[in-house]
């Protein structure tokens, strides 16, 4: 397994240009939505959505918005598609695995919670069929349980893609009223392949994603 995933990534490196694109979002609606849900009745059935979740429902809309990065390139041939299938990098005993949510882009938000929780329980177990971990036209990669502030992650080829997600940090900012202010705020780590997606197009795409989620409570509901 280490050997496999050795060898895409190597490949991944060697064959695109890649450039990660830094930015963040305000996570004080995330943090709210997220207590709310938790806090709710099972029979409502959201009381287990996390904010992985609510991440990669925003992260979703984003690439729907943006069918260039949720594309794939190979032998100079760009084929973009008309869902988004969603690629989740998991950490499993047997090394990473990339289960895909197919039509992704089709579900609310609690059937996307609910498919990737069944397709990690199943990488993680060994037991998830292997036609599960292709097919992804756009991949997540979230660090920031770990504590990660930023990081480059590298392209799933032949996607053109892939979206790094940072851990949940408290800065300074101004409030309404000029004052000092502490802030959470959620960082976004975006890679992206140069060939055929410019820095101007992933700077448009941050800010839609980062949009969605500072009114994440809005967008669950568009």
């Amino acid at each position: 397994m280490r050997k496999i995933v050795a060898e895409r990534m190597m490949h991944s490196v060697s064959s695109t240009a890649t450039v990660t694109y830094t930015s963040s979002a305000p996570a004080s609606a995330l943090l709210a939505l997220r207590a709310r849900f938790k806090a709710s009745d099972p029979a409502m059935g959201v009381d287990a959505v996390t904010l992985g979740d609510l991440v990669n429902f925003a992260a979703v809309r984003a690439a729907t918005r943006h069918p260039v990065f949720s594309a794939h390139l190979e032998d100079g041939i760009l084929r973009t598609f008309e869902d988004v299938h969603l690629g989740i990098a998991v950490d499993t005993p047997r090394g990473l695995l990339v289960p895909t949510v197919r039509f992704a882009s089709r579900m609310g938000l609690r059937e996307l919670a609910a498919h990737t929780k069944s397709l990690i329980g199943e990488a993680q177990s060994g037991g998830i069929n292997p036609d599960l971990l292709a097919g992804a036209t756009f991949t997540v990669s979230n660090l920031g349980a770990f504590g990660i502030e930023s990081f480059s992650p590298i392209i799933n080829a032949p996607q053109t893609a892939i979206l790094g997600v940072d851990a949940i940090s408290t800065r300074a900012a101004i409030g309404a009223a000029g004052e000092l202010v502490a802030e959470q705020r959620i960082g976004f780590s975006l890679t992206a392949d140069h060939r055929v997606i410019d820095g101007a197009d992933a700077a448009r795409f941050l800010r839609d994603l980062t949009t969605v989620i500072a009114e994440i409570d809005l967008a669950i509901v568009g």
